[in-house]
């Protein structure tokens, strides 16, 4: 049985953030009583302004290939791509099985991420890139930021060390280095349903593993 004096100081200390929420949300009605019909007007305009603005913006990220996820074909294009873009993820890659496995999150989340742009390239194929940024694992993703690579995923280590990894789990690795953002201007599909984003790629793709090397 609970000791009667603890469970009085637990009762009195949910009483205490009981009243704290309600003393805040009396704060912001009153607030919202307070506005003016010029008060809210101004709200729907600068709102307004703020839907302009991100228009604007996801136009320009679409014209830049933002929203799909694509081949860079040679090593001059990397260089122009990470120019163009605050914010790139670039898969160096080649023809295995793991790297199949890469490709199928990374084409989900270019859609979800229209901010970021999402790309990858032979490895093999760019032995300046791979050497200048010290490509030795593969799949390896450079996450880059402002035309300078910032952080790695190499391999599936931090994704749980398995093939069978989440899409979920890549998504919050990346924006842990704050190169795609969670909420709000990211998603170009905000609807899609969370189960297909955390399904495994493995489970659902299960009959190309016999291309694996």
């Amino acid at each position: 049985m609970a000791n009667p004096n603890v469970q009085e100081i637990i009762e009195k200390q949910v009483l205490t953030v009981a009243k704290a929420v309600e003393d805040k949300i009396d704060d912001e009605i009153a607030a919202l009583d307070r506005l003016d019909l010029e008060d809210i007007e101004a709200l729907r305009e600068r709102r307004l302004q703020q839907m302009k603005k991100m228009a604007e913006k996801r136009s320009r990220w679409i014209s830049l290939g933002h929203g799909e996820y694509t081949e860079i074909p040679s090593e001059k294009d990397f260089f122009s791509a990470v120019k163009a873009s605050d914010r790139v993820v670039c898969h160096f890659y080649r023809d295995n099985w793991p790297c199949k496995v890469m490709d199928k999150h990374m084409s989900i989340l270019a859609k979800q991420h229209v901010e970021t742009r999402f790309v990858k390239i032979h490895a093999e194929k760019s032995p300046f890139l791979a050497e200048k940024l010290k490509i030795l694992v593969l799949p390896t993703l450079a996450l880059i930021k402002n035309a300078k690579v910032d952080d790695y995923v190499v391999g599936f280590d931090e994704l749980g060390g398995t093939d069978e990894f989440n899409t979920e789990d890549l998504e919050e690795r990346l924006a842990k280095a704050q190169v795609i953002f969670f909420e709000g201007e990211s998603s170009l599909n905000s609807s899609k349903s969370s189960a297909q984003t955390r399904r495994s790629v493995r489970q659902s793709e299960s009959h190309d593993s016999s291309d694996s090397d």
